[in-house]
């Protein structure tokens, strides 16, 4: 898979709310949930879809925080895999109760 140009990056963050470049290579986003098992449970949800894609982000657990960070190492930066893990992560994110 190609690394994304500057054009396609914005683009495809225009369709992720909450997304944000961290860098060049970076776009992260922060989840925060009512209840810390909430969160425990998107978490498990990431790991379980990041593994059949073979593509796995960063992730902090800050208490009800939950920080994703995406890049691509193969191609040293953001690919098209990168912004569909995270529109998957958006899906989860949607079926979780919210603050």
């Amino acid at each position: 898979m190609k690394r994304l140009n500057e054009e396609e990056i914005s683009q495809h963050l225009t369709t992720l709310p909450g997304w944000k470049r961290k860098d060049s290579k970076w776009i992260e986003r922060r989840y925060r949930f009512k209840e810390y098992m909430d969160g425990i449970s998107f978490v498990n949800k990431i790991a379980s879809s990041a593994e059949k894609e073979n593509h796995h982000p960063f992730i902090s657990i800050q208490y009800k925080l939950v920080i994703v960070s995406l890049t691509s190492w193969n191609e040293n930066g953001l690919t098209e895999l990168d912004f569909k893990l995270a529109s998957q992560l958006e899906d989860f994110f949607d079926a979780v109760p919210k603050v």
